[in-house]
């Protein structure tokens, strides 16, 4: 078996990066947020409200491809360290269920990491059974460190 990557942030801290890089995505909200980071992977929260649904009450696909995209950033963030210029290079996503309003959590798992990309996968449960919502592969790209 494979030694799992080690987290090199915390939550808190991907989050206090994110809020500074990308202050546009949760405004003063809290919409998105890492809620732990974990050796190999993190978990990643949607509080989906009124903004984030499409007719008959359903979280839309923008918002979960957006969950799915955020989980590799805060897991290339936490484990390769906080370069806001990591940037994806490939997802794909397959929807399963309906979301509806209320926490859909990103369950995020590296499958490789390397120097200069990162392989993840996302497992989105949501609901009061935890029932799978979507599930997406994706791919970032870890710029180069600089001296």
């Amino acid at each position: 078996m494979t030694k799992k990557p080690t987290p090199v942030m915390t939550a808190d801290e991907v989050n206090a990066l994110i809020g500074r890089v990308f202050p546009q995505l949760n405004r003063d909200r809290a919409d998105y947020l890492v809620t732990e980071v974990f050796p190999g992977g993190c978990t990643i929260r949607l509080n989906a409200a009124y903004e984030h649904l499409r007719p008959g009450d359903t979280v839309s696909g923008v918002a979960l491809f957006a969950l799915a995209d955020l989980g590799g950033y805060a897991c290339v963030l936490s484990h390769a360290g906080p370069d806001a210029l990591s940037v994806t290079t490939n997802i794909s996503i397959n929807f399963m269920r309906k979301a509806g309003p209320g926490p859909v959590d990103g369950h995020c798992r590296i499958l490789k990491l390397g120097r200069s990309l990162m392989v993840y996968d996302i497992e989105m449960t949501a609901g009061p059974d935890g029932e799978i919502v979507a599930h997406a592969t994706g791919t970032y790209s870890i710029p180069p460190k600089r001296n």
